[in-house]
């Protein structure tokens, strides 16, 4: 178990290294700096003095154990900034540090008072103790907020499928998916390990070394999972992004608008004929933001006029032109040596398995069928 941990911290400050290397480093890098250097130490201290710190050190032991709470604000943060581009540290922020703080000005108060300090114990061995009603409340909100937080985080994510279907026509890159999966499995492997970790403190059954080597463990697995696909992560919205609400009411979506009814209708005409006479759909990466350039409209105008006018979002109203235009290249004999996948890419598609997932989305076919059924008539 100790050697695991060891390649866990050695992996930790080795990619901090390769992201320090990084020529165009961006602020959720930074972030996912200071997280490895933390998740670096926290392992590594663990290894080398867990025995000596919880059997005689409580309240030291005590306070490592409140950097637990540290976990979930970290992946927070780093969460926070790959789904918003305009997400800024500020005083709010400071509150997520706060039960932290709260936990260690409590224990440093508790150091004072010897009667208090003897019953400041993480051990559930000594049954004639009785832990004082504010360090277990401070326990709690220390096992409490891993869950929390990823809860918290998944609301994100959710926002974010918002802003990418509403600026982005391909999305294969940018869906975090990686990151959504990460903070699912280990969220439930976590909230499975407070469980046992409360067990163990109410019935005194498992042993503490049981629960912490658990934790860290699959705080191991995380830091080199985290560490491997955040260093291959790219900032999502690098440039302007219509930055959509998430509201219940569509048409609360675009109550203070300016935009009229008869420039929407302009507006509208005007994105259908650029759409047939220049097809920017060709273009695999062609953003919401490209698109209003093209035609001189302001992305939150464009954006209003695709969602009210045609009721689909960015990423839809894209797709819908791709699909036909591969429809369209499956009945011309000029295509006919293509292959089927060579046709999708060429129509502004990026990879096979968005292009059948899109197309059957549109048609309730998949791509062969429909050929097949072209084929048959």
């Amino acid at each position: 178990m100790q050697y695991f941990f060891y390649i866990a911290v050695f992996n930790a400050f080795f990619f901090t290294l390769l992201l320090f290397q990084k020529k165009s480093r961006m602020i959720h890098d930074n972030i996912l700096i200071v997280w490895l250097i933390y998740l670096g130490l926290f392992i590594g201290s663990y290894s080398l003095y867990s025995h000596e710190l919880f059997t005689h050190f409580n309240l030291l032991s005590a306070s490592f154990i409140s950097l637990f709470m540290l976990q979930g604000v970290f992946l927070y943060l780093y969460a926070s900034r790959l789904v918003s581009k305009r997400y800024r540290f500020n005083k709010k922020m400071l509150l997520h540090l706060l039960p932290f703080v709260a936990f260690n000005i409590y224990l440093l108060g508790a150091s004072f008072f010897p009667d208090v300090a003897n019953e400041i114990r993480l051990e559930n061995v000594h049954t004639n103790v009785h832990h004082p009603l504010l360090f277990q409340f401070f326990l709690i909100i220390t096992l409490l907020s891993g869950p929390f937080y990823f809860v918290l985080t998944l609301r994100l994510f959710k926002k974010h499928d918002i802003n990418v279907f509403n600026n982005f026509s391909s999305i294969e890159t940018i869906n975090l998916k990686w990151l959504r999966k990460l903070v699912i499995i280990f969220g439930v492997v976590w909230t499975a390990l407070i469980i046992i970790t409360v067990i163990h403190h109410v019935f005194n059954l498992f042993s503490m070394v049981f629960c912490t080597d658990s934790l860290f463990l699959t705080l191991s697995v995380f830091v080199i999972l985290i560490g491997y696909f955040g260093l291959k992560q790219k900032v999502i919205f690098e440039n302007e992004f219509e930055e959509q609400p998430v509201l219940a009411e569509e048409k609360m979506k675009y109550s203070s608008s300016t935009l009229k009814e008869d420039e929407a209708s302009e507006y509208a005409k005007r994105l259908i004929d650029y759409m047939h006479l220049e097809k920017p759909y060709l273009n695999p990466e062609l953003t919401l933001t490209h698109l209003a350039s093209e035609i001189d409209i302001s992305t939150h105008h464009l954006s209003q006029i695709i969602n009210e006018q045609f009721k689909l979002n960015f990423f839809e109203y894209i797709n819908q032109f791709r699909v036909e235009e591969v429809k369209s290249r499956i009945n011309d004999p000029k295509f006919e040596h293509y292959s089927l996948l060579g046709i999708a890419l060429d129509s502004g598609f990026n990879s096979k398995s968005s292009f059948n997932r899109i197309f059957k989305k549109f048609t309730n076919q998949t791509p062969s069928q429909f050929k097949s059924a072209l084929i048959d008539k």
